[in-house]
């Protein structure tokens, strides 16, 4: 057996073909299992694509930079835990194109700041954030309630995610202009909205504008964050994932 093995290590081309085979072997038994399930994340429910006012808020939030101080991953650790709440799941971020985790945190994660602030609190921060919280360094963003949403064409951007794998159905393009109107619209019927975008939070989130600003539009992707999951209804086991 030893001289098999000197025999190889002496003959440099013999090494490498056989180096090569064991590689190739190794990474197709890894690789095409992938190719035989229709994902690798476990679905959770409550899980969905993003309302057309949620996607370009998002939009907002990428535009602006926010990723870069701010992430949306919790991880499994207690103080984590303790302080932002239950832990980030894969699926959470399934439909993220791309997917805001972050690097680093010069303010805090926010997955699940959604519902933890009032949406005047959300403008009074963006507006001017040190008459919030005293210590923040995070720059002001006034224009945001100034300027007007540009939403003529969100069906596209819709229809965009959908050709990355996000399942926007034909209702849902169809009606995203609409369903846009009605999400920031308290006195609208959201009925359809919630049945196409369920716990989607329905209101006039820039108080201060009669007309939908991109206050607005990023107020309602903050305020989604982290609701969509009821933690208290999954079984033990998948909270261990």
């Amino acid at each position: 057996m030893f001289l098999r093995h000197e025999t190889i290590e002496k003959n440099v081309i013999l090494m490498v073909v056989l180096t090569l085979i064991t590689v190739s072997i190794g990474g197709i038994v890894q690789i095409i299992p992938l190719f035989t399930i229709e994902s690798t994340i476990e679905r959770v429910d409550g899980v969905r694509p993003y309302s057309p006012l949620e996607v370009l808020g998002r939009n907002i939030y990428i535009r602006e930079g926010c990723y870069t101080c701010h992430s949306q991953q919790i991880r499994p650790f207690k103080d984590e835990v303790e302080r932002y709440g239950p832990y980030s799941l894969a699926a959470e971020s399934m439909f993220d194109k791309p997917f805001q985790w972050g690097s680093k945190r010069t303010g805090p994660d926010l997955s699940r700041v959604g519902g933890r602030y009032s949406n005047d609190w959300h403008v009074a921060h963006l507006v001017s954030p040190r008459a919030v919280v005293p210590e923040s360094i995070m720059p002001a963003y006034p224009a945001l309630s100034t300027r007007r949403l540009d939403y003529a064409d969100v069906a596209r951007h819709l229809e965009a995610l959908r050709a990355v794998g996000v399942p926007y159905s034909d209702a849902m393009i169809a009606n995203a202009r609409a369903d846009l109107v009605t999400q920031a619209s308290p006195d609208a019927d959201p009925t359809a909205l919630l049945e196409r975008y369920p716990r989607a939070v329905v209101g006039k989130f820039d108080s201060q504008s009669e007309s939908i600003t991109e206050m607005d539009a990023l107020i309602a992707y903050l305020q989604m964050l982290g609701t969509l999951v009821r933690f208290s209804d999954l079984p033990p086991e998948r909270l261990r994932q």
